[in-house]
């Protein structure tokens, strides 16, 4: 462990509401994190409209995590009514990768479930790709049960037969603009 490592480990971990100022850094925190690399259809939904959505409708449930007044992590909540049900659901949760393993995450849901029972939620919820162990490890060790996969199926619509059509419509549209010459009006005086 290096002299850097140990004073990360030693510097308490922070946190609070979710600020407007930390509305990039969160974005660009999920921007690193959320690839669609690793789990190719889960994260293509991590957008600034994201953060800045949840942020608008759902302030209290939007945390974040400092160290030395850096920001570690966040996440990202909601609380769903329904006529006999109040839930709580974790859209997003993230930690910077040098923050990672010290607490931080486990800070971050404490926090939010803390939150959610204090506004009348009984029971929360979190999804996650069924290949991302370490988040299913996590979970699972902070008291999410009930696992439940959840298929997941997907079309290129490039690939369809109306989408080939219409491409060649408005190619064929665009064609005909260029070789169209404007009519003459006839002149009313002549």
């Amino acid at each position: 462990m290096t002299s850097l490592d140990s004073e990360v480990y030693a510097s308490p971990v922070d946190i609070r509401d979710m600020e407007i100022d930390d509305l990039a850094t969160v974005y660009h925190l999920g921007e690193e994190l959320f690839t669609s690399e690793l789990y190719p259809y889960i994260y293509r939904t991590w957008d600034q409209w994201e953060v800045i959505g949840l942020y608008n409708t759902d302030p209290e449930y939007c945390l974040v995590a400092e160290i030395d007044e850096q920001l570690a992590g966040f996440v990202l909540g909601t609380i769903i009514n329904k006529s006999t049900l109040v839930y709580g659901y974790i859209i997003w949760l993230g930690v910077a990768p040098h923050y990672q393993r010290r607490g931080v995450a486990d800070k971050l849901v404490d926090k939010l479930v803390e939150r959610m029972i204090d506004d009348g939620a009984r029971f929360m919820m979190v999804d996650t790709d069924p290949e991302n162990l370490p988040a299913l490890k996590f979970f699972t060790r902070k008291g999410f049960g009930n696992m439940r996969q959840h298929v997941f199926l997907s079309m290129n619509l490039s690939e369809h037969d109306y989408y080939g059509r219409l491409i060649a419509y408005e190619r064929e549209k665009a064609d005909r603009a260029i070789w169209k010459r404007p009519r003459r009006r006839p002149n009313a005086k002549s």
